[in-house]
């Protein structure tokens, strides 16, 4: 026999009780590591693009209509099965502590045994029957409307992700303008201090251009805390987890050529996800008024069943014989009179089919509207974009030849002072309207029905 020495048994103990606390903590090191795999990804310098498909991806909203869908699916299946034949099986088991005793020619007799049991086998088939047939004849047009909800969602993400997107980068760029004139004031302010040190200028200047900077950091800091807010509403409609920073990348002059868009395109209507939406809900209610139409045809069906019949006063004997017996069913079921119930349900069921043929008329109008509206918008703002780009030129053109003018002493402090202000705003106002722009150009293809999932 093999005998161990102390620290053997020791360092043998020691690997296995590591060993056994490594299995109990193996379930718990998957699901940690499940979880990982399950988590959101993080975006690094992402694009529009890239947006808005993580959030069609991750946005609850979409994952519930996609649930929805799956739903649908299950209910309809459900339905469709009461098509195929219905078997079942019964059992029971009586025990009689007192038969029960009835008269028969003045006589008592006890009818019956003190231990019954049975089985049952049965077999229902439908033949016809309009619940039935409604499921079956409208599962396609019940699936596509669940399918035409997700992309109507899809599509209204879309739209509020991308403006959400554009005004964060509008803040941004707000943020840069500031920074890019805090370091030209900074240089202004130290050239007035200069200026003011060497008796070329009084105070004024060198307090003006300190106004200007306070002014403009301010301004910056203000922005930087709007981005913050304006970020979270960008994750929020992402999915996006809100303790992940989100980096966004952009190109402007990228975004400058996508502005273009031909106005000149005819409205289509039918293109739409909510036209689409509103003629598959005419097809079903279409199917409800011919289902209507069907109560007054009988409903039909086919069963049939099997007994085994166990009889007898000794329970140990009880299944010892068997009285079995069995039987086919048609059933014909006819309500004959309901009141005016299904002449009622019929009516209901025509109005509700000329309502939606006035909820799609309803919808051209608005489409209508609304594409005319988008458009207008569109063409105002991108005259708006071409001006603001002429005058960022202009202001640069001013402010570079005032400040010239200022170091040459030709001009005042005030007059570089106001051209900053004018180059900063023209700035701004590009950028906001290059945003205001592309927003613009979503609610015109939104209004073509362009933005489609489905």
């Amino acid at each position: 026999m093999k005998y161990w020495s102390k620290p053997q048994k020791i360092t043998r103990l020691a690997l296995g009780s590591a060993f056994l606390f490594l299995l109990s903590c193996f379930p718990v090191l998957s699901q940690a590591i499940q979880e990982a795999k399950n988590e959101a990804p993080v975006l690094e310098q992402a694009t529009l693009s890239d947006v808005v498909t993580y959030a069609i991806k991750n946005q609850p909203v979409i994952q519930q209509s996609l649930i929805d869908e799956r739903i649908t699916e299950n209910q309809i299946r459900s339905r469709l099965a009461d098509w195929y034949p219905q078997i079942n099986f019964n059992y029971n088991l009586q025990h009689n502590f007192i038969v029960q005793t009835s008269i028969i020619a003045g006589n008592p007799v006890k009818l019956g045994v003190s231990n019954i049991s049975a089985a049952q086998f049965t077999l229902s088939q439908q033949i016809f029957n309009r619940d039935v047939l409604l499921a079956n004849q409208t599962r396609k047009d019940v699936l596509l409307s669940a399918s035409q909800y997700t992309a109507s969602n899809k599509t209204d993400l879309t739209v509020n992700v991308s403006k959400a997107f554009y005004d964060v980068l509008a803040t941004t760029q707000q943020i840069d303008v500031a920074q890019e004139d805090i370091v030209r004031l900074e240089r202004s302010l130290k050239d007035a201090e200069n200026q003011y040190k060497s008796g070329i200028a009084d105070k004024i200047d060198y307090k003006r251009a300190t106004i200007s900077l306070n002014n403009t950091r301010a301004n910056k800091k203000s922005n930087e805390e709007v981005l913050k807010a304006k970020l979270e509403y960008l994750k929020s409609l992402m999915g996006y987890p809100s303790q992940k920073a989100l980096t966004i990348s952009y190109d402007t002059l990228q975004m400058e050529r996508e502005i273009t868009l031909d106005t000149l395109q005819n409205v289509d209507f039918t293109a739409r996800v909510e036209y689409q939406i509103l003629a598959t809900q005419k097809k079903l209610a279409e199917a409800t008024l011919q289902y209507n139409k069907w109560s007054y045809l009988p409903n039909i069906s086919l069963n049939g069943a099997y007994n085994l019949n166990f009889q007898n006063n000794q329970f140990t004997d009880l299944y010892s014989k068997n009285y079995p017996n069995s039987f086919g069913l048609l059933t014909l079921s006819l309500p004959l009179y309901q009141g005016g119930k299904r002449k009622a349900n019929t009516k209901a069921a025509e109005w509700a089919v000329k309502r939606l043929d006035w909820d799609i008329k309803g919808l051209q109008n608005n489409v209508n509207s609304e594409y005319s509206s988008a458009l207008a918008n569109y063409k105002g703002n991108l005259t708006n974009l071409l001006a603001q780009k002429e005058n960022v030129d202009l202001a640069r053109e001013v402010y570079e030849v005032i400040q010239l003018q200022y170091k040459s002493g030709i001009k005042t402090y005030l007059e570089v002072v106001t051209s900053e202000t004018d180059l900063r705003l023209a700035r701004i106002n590009y950028y906001n309207a290059l945003y205001q722009t592309l927003a613009s150009k979503i609610d015109v293809q939104k209004a073509l029905g362009q933005l489609n999932y489905l």
